[in-house]
């Protein structure tokens, strides 16, 4: 079949994310402490102990906490060691006093959220000092081979553009990718003449979108909605964040349009959603909806009509269906709506957002067919899609094999589109799909025997 792409992945943080403290499915504060202090016992007590290495770790979702973190409690347990703590979505980090320091980031109480996050998220490596970047990337990449992916979109922060043309030089040339490039780098693309689809390395770099997170997240209740969250009650922003007012994001995207980059627009509620469709309408730009997780009924064909992609994340609902019936349980038959965007004419592409989700198109696929991955019914079965619609938005629009195809293919032991069984199993055979092969470019880069 033809190779899979993730069109949604932050390279270098799911790379290091993979090699830090696992803090992912905990109830409270409490329990993430509980496992800092015991990867810091453990450190302490090697022979060769360093009482002030940093502590990195992932994947908590604190929106279904009964309470705020606070920086005290993990001083508490920390020793002398900064300690960083990122949240599952990658929107909020809970950092120690020494990490904050070291950081120079602002004095709270509390973890940060996304604007006061953000400049330290992109900077963490400032702290960690030795984190090997390019080893963990390779090994993302050696692991996405081998799950029949031969290309990425790269949201990465930073000038990913000139990374990674030096990555091939290194010979890591195993991947497709189309680097990405945020608002505070757009002057600097513009006046190198870059444009979307541009090559820039040995015809497997191409240049990218214009990433605009215009919105928050759900977990962090900041995505941008049209009515205040369910559970808003104290909240400073009851309907979330807007991060650029529409005069703005219009001129970000002229501008980008007019430079011939095409547009990833972050936009996770509903409202941000019909702001983002007004700014591409206006300006005629072409590109995709980055998450679309919540959206009103009527900007759906408004997506088709305008040629709007929908760049769809499907594990995503997996994780956030609890949160989602706490905080917009009076909505949540608006969310991930696959089925209405394909029967609609939007055009589907499919991705993980790793390290939010893991890099694993089997995954996204078997949550868009089953929606559940426990016990559960599946959530919003209206919304379901078929194996053969999750292939058709995991392939970068290489509908089949033939003459003129890339030379980007995947050989599999068994077959995705069997007939039979229903939704439960035909998710179970997507997740437990083999992969034997995977080719790029016509090389092979992943053989399982």
């Amino acid at each position: 079949m033809p190779g899979l792409w993730d069109q949604h992945v932050h390279s270098a943080q799911a790379g290091l994310m993979a090699r830090r403290l696992d803090v992912s499915g905990t109830a409270g504060p409490e329990e993430v402490t509980a496992r800092v202090a015991e990867h810091v016992r453990s450190l302490d007590e090697r022979p060769d102990a360093d009482r002030t290495s940093v502590v990195s770790a992932w994947g908590h979702r604190s929106a279904t906490w009964s309470r705020p973190a606070t920086v005290a409690e993990l001083d508490a347990v920390s020793g002398d060691h900064p300690v960083v703590v990122v949240s599952g979505d990658g929107h909020n980090g809970w950092l120690n006093s020494l990490a904050l320091q070291r950081l120079g980031a602002p004095a709270t109480r509390h973890a940060l959220d996304e604007d006061d996050w953000f400049p330290v998220f992109g900077r963490l490596s400032e702290l960690t000092g030795d984190d090997d970047v390019e080893g963990a990337v390779a090994d993302l990449v050696a692991d996405a081979n081998a799950r029949g992916v031969v290309g990425i979109v790269d949201f990465e922060f930073g000038a990913g553009y000139a990374r990674w043309p030096e990555r091939i030089a290194a010979g890591l040339d195993t991947l497709r990718v189309r680097p990405a490039v945020y608002p505070e780098l757009l002057d600097a693309v513009v006046e190198a003449g870059l444009q979307t689809g541009q090559d820039l390395a040995a015809s497997l770099i191409t240049m990218g979108p214009l990433k605009i997170i215009s919105d928050g997240s759900l977990n962090t209740r900041t995505a941008y909605c049209c009515e205040p969250y369910v559970d808003a009650g104290s909240l400073e922003f009851p309907r979330g964040k807007v991060n650029f007012p529409l005069d703005r994001l219009t001129s970000l995207l002229s501008t980008a349009h007019g430079a011939g980059l095409e547009i990833a627009l972050h936009a996770i509620g509903d409202a941000a959603v019909e702001q983002a469709l007004a700014a591409f309408e206006a300006t005629g730009a072409h590109g995709a909806i980055e998450h679309a997780q919540l959206v009103t009924w009527s900007d759906v064909p408004r997506m088709a009509r305008l040629g709007v992609r929908a760049s769809v994340q499907p594990a995503h609902l997996l994780d956030d269906r609890d949160v989602t019936d706490v905080c917009w349980g009076d909505r949540s038959e608006r969310c991930f709506v696959l089925r209405s965007f394909i029967d609609a004419g939007v055009v589907l592409r499919m991705g993980s957002d790793a390290p939010v989700s893991p890099l694993d198109p089997w995954l996204a696929m078997a949550a868009a067919v089953h929606r559940s991955a426990d016990e559960r019914s599946a959530w919003h079965p209206e919304q379901a899609i078929t194996p053969a619609e999750a292939l058709g938005a995991s392939t970068d629009g290489q509908g089949t094999i033939g003459v003129g195809s890339r030379g980007d293919v995947v050989l599999l032991d068994a077959d995705p589109l069997v007939s039979g069984g229903g939704g439960v199993q035909a998710a179970a055979r997507l997740r437990d799909m083999r992969v034997a092969a995977t080719v790029v470019a016509g090389r092979v880069v992943h053989d399982a025997r």
